[in-house]
């Protein structure tokens, strides 16, 4: 088995992930290969099994409904901490620029449509505070994947199985890994239900979703380079176009947002599968096992390559942020609270009407004085909470 493990007979497994019979393909392909190994190590040929057979001897006490479940679940608790360490280090990168964006003011947007002012700071502080978020969610997720039915055997009875075996085999699991594998609460409800493998697919399906949204910011603010808003600009990765010179597409940007799609994708597969369990046994595990194993490394390498080709080596336009709000209506908003709604939207449609400043229409309104119009719409007051009378 160890020799399995270290990848030594990786081509003898032959069958597709994807197959019928609830994993029982790959669970005699595994007992076979292991059964072979041990009947060449003692001097026999492969396929004689009157000395060592994958059922009577490899298998012996186990079942398909219970090894292949619990291998997923093994499996998925390595490579969602695989994960946990991609988003990590987009977070700690995400961390990085906000420090270094902290007083580059630039327009906060609501609906596409200028809003009030913010920082570039504080926009990438809220990128890493969505990541460090799905940590949790995933971290708290990945706990569901501790608890085995390991002694189930074939529907949860653990007919075929020695009483003890079930802790014998958790305990045995922990020491090699390291994991505090426990073994299921009801043998019987683990054998048959794959809640759990949902609710580890929800968790990365709302890590791809907040991706995306990044990816797509980050792509939006990196548009022009003169005739969109270039606030940041994004690492140059290849040339853009096979006719247009010069020009130069966000592809990191847009190939991670390709993968949070087919994540989400796999979520839908993940609950359909789960959803035709039907008594006393869930036949679909391996299209459940394929989506999420599939989900897993897609996330990963998304992280890992928007952390490491665009977020840590994009740079910000100060000039560009700050103009885009000097130059907005959107900072009508801070005269509310002196001069009411209604005298504000008025301003806001005649400056749109005609192009002139929203500080200027209300000092030629005698609404406010300069000193105080100036106070209201210093971009640094228009951050936080404030009153500047």
């Amino acid at each position: 088995a160890d020799r399995v493990i270290a990848g030594e007979f990786l081509d003898q497994f032959v069958v597709d992930m994807v197959q019928g019979g609830a994993g029982t393909s790959t669970n005699m392909n595994a007992n076979e290969v292991i059964t072979n190994i041990a009947l060449e190590s003692m001097g026999h040929k492969k396929g004689e099994y009157q000395y060592i057979h994958p059922n009577d001897h490899t298998n012996l006490g186990q079942s398909t409904n219970d090894t292949y479940p619990s291998s997923i679940k093994v499996a998925t608790y390595a490579k969602l901490t695989d994960l946990l360490a991609a988003m990590n280090l987009l977070k700690d990168e995400l961390d990085k620029k906000a420090k270094d964006f902290k007083d580059i003011i630039k327009m906060g947007r609501t609906e596409l449509e200028d809003a009030v002012p913010t920082t570039l700071g504080n926009t990438f502080n809220a990128f890493a505070s969505y990541i460090k978020s799905d940590i949790e969610k995933i971290t708290a997720a990945r706990e569901s994947m501790t608890y085995l039915n390991m002694g189930a055997t074939a529907i949860g009875t653990g007919i075929n199985c020695h009483p003890d075996y079930k802790n014998v085999v958790v305990k045995k699991l922990k020491d090699i890994t390291g994991v505090d594998f426990k073994k299921a609460d009801d043998f019987i409800a683990a054998t048959q239900d794959t809640a759990d493998f949902v609710h580890v697919s929800g968790a990365l399906k709302t890590a791809a979703v907040r991706l995306s949204k990044i990816a797509n910011d980050l792509r939006l603010m990196n548009s022009g380079p003169r005739c969109g808003l270039g606030e940041i600009n994004l690492p140059q990765m290849q040339p853009g176009s096979s006719i247009m010179p010069g020009k130069v597409n966000p592809v990191i940007a847009e190939v991670v947002g390709e993968a949070c799609y087919e994540v989400i994708g796999n979520d839908v597969t993940i609950m359909l599968c789960s959803e035709r369990g039907e008594f006393e046994l869930n036949a679909f595990e391996p299209g459940i096992a394929y989506a999420l194993f599939n989900s897993i490394f897609i996330l990963e390498n998304a992280m890992k390559t928007l952390a490491e080709k665009a977020v840590r080596k994009l740079t910000a336009n100060p000039e560009a942020c700050l103009k885009s709000v000097l130059g907005s209506v959107g900072i009508v908003t801070a005269f509310n609270p002196y001069i009411g709604y209604e005298k504000s939207a008025s301003i806001a449609k005649e400056a749109l009407q005609t192009g002139k400043a929203v500080g200027d229409i209300c000092l030629e309104r005698g609404y406010l004085s300069k000193e105080e119009i100036d106070k209201i719409l210093e971009p640094k007051n228009m951050l936080n909470p404030s009153m500047v009378r």
